[in-house]
């Protein structure tokens, strides 16, 4: 499936209903939102993705938020939305992008191993600490996060 990425602008309505996929809080979505550059992946005039940039260190950024909704998983709009980062973060001299997922995201895990990122530890009871609501994924608590590093 061909998608093709914009930045989202002012006009745009912000994509919560996509945000919230890979982040449930509205209120982290809320705080870091204004901070990065978001971007939207569209088949025809259907925005099917998100993805959300931030600087976190000199040299560093991360992808904190990355989303495909449901029935555009699987058909390569991920993929097309890690390597739009990729050449965004090269264009603002990012020399390293990071990610982070859940521990049972094995999905996203392969997806992202398949991109080139490799995994640089384990934040543990992160989304315990994070989010006041427990969180499950594949009926299991949402605990750790995995984080990985890609070189530029």
């Amino acid at each position: 499936m061909e998608a093709t990425i914009r930045s989202l602008t002012a006009e745009d309505p912000i994509p919560y209903e996509l945000l919230l996929l890979a982040d449930p809080s509205r209120h982290l979505v809320a705080e870091y939102l204004p901070r990065g550059f978001c971007y939207l992946a569209e088949c025809g005039p259907q925005v099917v993705g998100v993805l959300v940039l931030i600087r976190t260190r000199p040299e560093t950024m991360e992808i904190v938020n990355l989303a495909v909704g449901e029935p555009y998983q699987g058909k390569g709009v991920g993929k097309t939305l890690i390597g739009h980062a990729v050449a965004r973060a090269r264009d603002m001299g990012v020399r390293t992008l990071e990610i982070g997922t859940g521990s049972t995201g094995v999905g996203q895990l392969l997806l992202y191993q398949k991109c080139g990122f490799r995994i640089t530890g384990v934040d543990r009871d992160f989304f315990v600490r994070h989010y006041p609501e427990p969180l499950y994924e594949h009926g299991m608590q949402l605990r750790d996060m995995v984080r990985l590093g890609l070189d530029l």
